[in-house]
């Protein structure tokens, strides 16, 4: 039984080695679906979302009624003041108009409740301020859409990183394979007296330039792996496994070939000029006189627990600015030369748009041309090889050759890979592009 559980434990522990060895398996719908849900970019995106929805509900103070209520306690021997309080509290009588008390009070106290109402009936001024702060909860919401689609597509992007240094690292480690079998060759030729030793010492370089190559691969492979856990709101130093690097099959054809009119990012610029706009309009009223009502109740008493005298007061107010000092005037240029300018950045940001989409169509043509050839040349290369290879066993052809045609074929497979990668980062790029 001991003997079991001892086993059963180094199996576990060898498997949890090698899980951890190898790395977690992740597909790319699932890296995409983990930085959605936990992405900080994104989240500090959703926060500036539900401020600006609470300042556009701070402007309700437009419409609805402003109430306070206030409780206060005060004490006089100021002459005025003090026969107020008594008017105050209902607590006059003939022997307060004395002269004498009336010049020399004492102290008098008082403790006075009050609610106060303001209402706001006309304000013309302020409902265009809230209208403009809608605007820009709407302008937060497409900022936060367009942000959605910056983090899936910046998680294709480090996927196919990631994809790229896998692929990168299975060449250099085949391509060492085969350089230490030549070492193994050459070595066997020189002891036999067939080749000099300068050409074993190139072959040696040849396996220490690949082992360093395959070195750099594998540090790439830990970067990128660090930068979708960071994308994807994980910690650090988690290695995970892609799947190969292979052509993706989507069709050019499938990608808008215009930009959207009504890109998130575009769309949220457009709020930004119709806020700018509706402010402009603010400035504008605030020329306009303002109606608003107000309102209070209170009581008074010399007692600090007593409320015998009460009052209200009720009234309404129109209040309208004449002048003041041409600010208003200046506040309506500023408005509309910051208008202008954010109409010249949405349409300079259109034409930039629709030129990066433009380039991004022909690079995406270009390298599935590229990719043609590329598969040939690797072929070619490879044939070459096996050709040169057969020679140089019969000692036809020199170490030199040899390794020359192998570090082309290493080439050629590394910018294989790299073509392909090029290709699936364009199509992913298009989609960012021309994304609604």
């Amino acid at each position: 039984m001991s003997f079991a559980l001892i086993a059963g434990a180094i199996i576990t522990t060898r498997e949890a080695k090698a899980q951890a060895t190898e790395g977690k398996r992740l597909l790319l719908k699932e890296a995409v679906s983990a930085a959605l849900e936990h992405n900080a970019t994104l989240k500090v995106s959703g926060l500036e979302t539900r401020i600006s929805q609470s300042n556009y509900r701070q402007m309700n103070a437009v419409l609805l009624p402003h109430i306070e209520a206030s409780y206060a306690a005060m004490t006089t021997n100021n002459a005025l003041n003090a026969f107020g309080f008594k008017l105050q509290q209902e607590n006059v009588s003939a022997a307060d108009f004395n002269p004498v008390l009336l010049n020399n009070p004492g102290r008098v106290e008082d403790f006075g409740a009050k609610i106060e109402i303001q209402q706001p009936l006309l304000n013309v001024d302020r409902m265009y301020q809230r209208a403009a702060a809608g605007k820009q909860q709407e302008l937060y919401r497409y900022k936060q859409q367009r942000t959605r689609e910056y983090v899936q597509f910046d998680v294709q992007k480090t996927y196919l990183d990631l994809q790229l240094a896998y692929s990168s690292v299975a060449v250099l480690e085949e391509s060492l394979r085969y350089a230490r079998q030549i070492e193994t060759n050459t070595r066997n030729y020189f002891i036999q007296g067939l080749i000099k030793k300068s050409d074993l010492l190139n072959v040696q370089v040849n396996v220490a330039t690949v082992e360093s190559h395959l070195a750099k691969a594998k540090s790439l492979v830990s970067g990128a792996s660090d930068a979708l856990a960071l994308a994807m709101g994980d910690e650090p130093g988690a290695v995970y496994l892609t799947d190969s690097l292979s052509m993706q099959q989507n069709e050019v054809g499938a990608v808008a070939a215009q930009v959207a009119p009504d890109r998130s990012d575009l769309m949220a610029m457009k709020k930004a000029v119709e806020a700018t706009r509706l402010m402009e309009q603010s400035e504008k009223m605030a020329l306009l006189p303002r109606i608003n009502a107000f309102g209070n109740f209170q009581t008074n008493d010399a007692k600090y627990d007593g409320f015998n005298a009460n009052s209200y007061l009720v009234g309404m107010k129109l209040s309208w600015t004449l002048f003041d000092g041409s600010k208003t005037l200046h506040a309506i240029n500023a408005r509309k030369a910051e208008r202008r300018k954010l109409e010249v950045q949405l349409k300079q940001q259109q034409d930039q748009s629709q030129t990066e989409l433009n380039k991004a169509h022909r690079d995406r043509l270009v390298l599935l041309s590229e990719l043609n050839r590329q598969n040939l040349t690797v072929q070619q290369a490879q044939e070459s090889l096996r050709i040169l290879q057969d020679r140089y066993n019969e000692g036809l052809v020199s170490t030199t050759d040899l390794l020359m045609a192998h570090a082309q074929l290493l080439q050629q497979k590394l910018l294989l890979s790299q073509t392909i990668y090029g290709s699936n980062l364009t199509l992913a790029y298009l989609e960012f592009l021309g994304a609604k």
